[in-house]
């Protein structure tokens, strides 16, 4: 009974799913909410850490907000990010396991 109800929470959730595992899906995106699991960061904080160049970062970071998963917070020029979404912490609390 219980597999008969996660497949049809997976089929009737797929397209949240899918969105949920794109947004690991890439090298940097996974480096930088690996980063923000840790802390709150600002753009020149999370360059600096990731070593991820600035026009790519900025990319990233921009599918990171689109699909939900990271929110901002304004202080001053600055802009901070963090992650938004309960599920990313919990996955990238577990990720090591997939080792």
């Amino acid at each position: 009974m219980d597999e008969t109800l996660n497949l049809n929470v997976i089929r009737d959730q797929s397209d949240e799913i899918v969105m949920v595992l794109k947004s690991l899906a890439n090298k940097d995106r996974l480096i930088i909410l690996s980063h923000l699991l840790v802390e709150e960061l600002n753009v020149s904080e999370i360059e600096k850490k990731t070593q991820i160049l600035q026009p790519t970062l900025s990319q990233q970071l921009m599918i990171l907000r689109k699909n939900g998963v990271v929110s901002t917070r304004r202080a001053g020029k600055q802009i901070f990010y963090s992650i938004k979404d309960q599920r990313f912490v919990n996955i990238l609390n577990n990720v090591s396991q997939f080792l």
